[in-house]
């Protein structure tokens, strides 16, 4: 039975990445006095955008890291409250060395989030349709937020306008699972094609039965919170679900090195006279990502790019590739999304329905901002909706895709994304009679921040604005 979804109740984050809306930026925030904070969030949360209906010109969003949770006044209740990841955060240093974390992309030299820098609590993601409506947006939410003093802006960070494109090249955005119990969704049917794309809502959205058939751990409120009765109640007790229509965002933003990448390609491909090679360059890059940079699939177009698989998703690896002769059992893609090849029976429904057990709702935007001595340094906010941060992103961050024993692999993480060890990284690819093996690839990707937060429904995110204290006892 598809689960029947409260669209009013949800943020718009979690429904679409706004696509129409093509310029965005998002403002870190600090709270210094959490009495007028909780005042000046109640002002904002009206504009709020919900999850019911494309916004036409602009849309808002807000989300709270678990310190500032416990600064409007909300303290962790106990087992039944926030997971274990959320609570104690990205910069937790058991944490940091799971994620990959470490060396120049440890927390102590992030530019936000970590521990050498203004502490980060709630963040303002801010869309718009042109350049000039984000500025006023802006300035609108600034002089509603700001104004008494108890918010304090950290940082903003700005984006790029939306392309296709990410900045190392590739179209980007083409595997995005599709919710149950949305239109689009219901448009593709669990028997289609697009079917084993679509995902059970509990695996986004907090309060809907996930992929096991059970609800995701949510955060709820024993008997004395929220005496005014703001929140839903919980089935068969007398609790409030402060997680209901919620989910975790992840946000991080990773610095990437594009003359890096494409200048490794140049030179891992140069002909024996020294001359480039810039078909070669091109397929090597696509067998690293595993799609060429239009979007067609390696397993479907092995040899060359084809624009009229440019969107192609309908694909597996088991029946069609399962050595890795067409697309690298390491490409990035292979490993983001292993589709049909997981174990215990690689080729199966089973095996599609493991996968759809660590799937993420990505909702990054690319950016270019000046950089140290005049450059300019290009990246992507990524940005991630889960309901299980450990079960999902955690674990897509540290199993799939920094794991260097992959598939069978050896000293092989992901060649786009992951942490180098010791400054040293191998890609292989799967060939016959004979593999190829490229070594010492460096760092393309690197950490410039990040952070945990609880992206609340619009009923919880009442209940944490309210100033007044007429929510109930916190």
């Amino acid at each position: 039975m598809v689960a029947t979804l409260d669209l009013d109740d949800m943020q718009g984050l979690i429904t679409r990445g706004y696509s129409t809306l093509r310029w965005a930026s998002f403002l870190m925030l600090s709270i210094t006095d959490p009495a007028g904070a909780r005042a000046a969030l109640g002002q904002l949360t009206p504009r709020v955008t919900s999850g019911r209906a494309e916004p036409s010109d602009t849309a808002v969003n807000l989300a709270f890291t678990a310190d500032g949770m416990r600064l409007l006044g909300l303290e962790t209740p106990g087992p039944e409250g926030f997971p274990e990841e959320f609570v104690s955060g990205m910069t937790d240093p058991d944490r940091s060395r799971f994620l990959g974390d470490t060396g120049e992309n440890a927390p102590r030299y992030w530019r936000w989030g970590g521990p050498a820098t203004p502490p980060v609590h709630a963040v303002a993601l801010l869309y718009a349709r042109d350049e000039p409506g984000l500025g006023r947006l802006e300035a609108e939410v600034r002089q509603v937020a700001l104004a008494t003093g108890s918010l304090a802006e950290v940082v903003r960070l700005g984006t790029a306008e939306l392309t296709e494109r990410e900045p190392f090249g590739f179209r980007d955005g083409i595997s995005q699972p599709l919710i149950e119990g949305l239109p689009k969704a219901t448009a593709a049917g669990a028997g289609s094609a697009a079917g084993g794309e679509v995902v059970k809502a509990g695996e986004f959205v907090l309060g809907y039965p996930n992929e096991y058939g059970l609800l995701t751990d949510r955060p709820l409120l024993p008997p004395p919170h929220d005496t005014a009765g703001l929140l839903p109640r919980v089935p068969g007790g007398t609790g409030a679900d402060l997680g209901h229509n919620g989910s975790y965002l992840v946000f991080r933003q990773l610095r990437q090195d594009v003359e890096a990448f494409w200048g490794y390609l140049d030179e891992a491909t140069r002909r024996p006279d020294g001359s480039g090679d810039p078909d070669a360059r091109d397929a090597l890059a696509a067998r690293m990502v595993g799609r060429w940079p239009g979007g067609a699939p390696l397993v479907h177009a092995p040899l060359r790019d084809d624009p009229a698989l440019a969107t192609d998703n309908d694909f597996g690896y088991f029946a069609t590739d399962r050595d890795g002769l067409r697309c690298p059992l390491g490409a990035h893609v292979r490993r983001a999304n292993p589709r049909d090849s997981l174990d215990p029976r690689p080729g199966s429904a089973e095996s599609v329905a493991i996968g759809r057990r660590h799937r993420l709702l990505r909702r990054g935007r690319a950016y270019a901002d000046g950089g140290p001595g005049g450059g300019t340094e290009r990246g992507l906010h990524f940005l991630c909706l889960n309901a299980n941060i450990s079960r999902q992103f955690e674990f897509i961050q540290h199993t799939w895709l920094n794991n260097p024993n992959f598939n069978g692999l050896y000293d092989s993480p992901d060649p786009l994304v992951a942490p180098r060890r010791n400054h040293r990284s191998t890609f292989t690819e799967q060939a016959e009679p004979l593999r190829t093996r490229r070594l010492d690839l460096p760092q393309f990707v690197s950490v410039r921040g990040g952070a945990y937060f609880f992206l609340p429904g619009l009923r919880a995110l009442r209940f944490l604005c309210t100033a007044t204290g007429e929510g109930g006892q916190r």
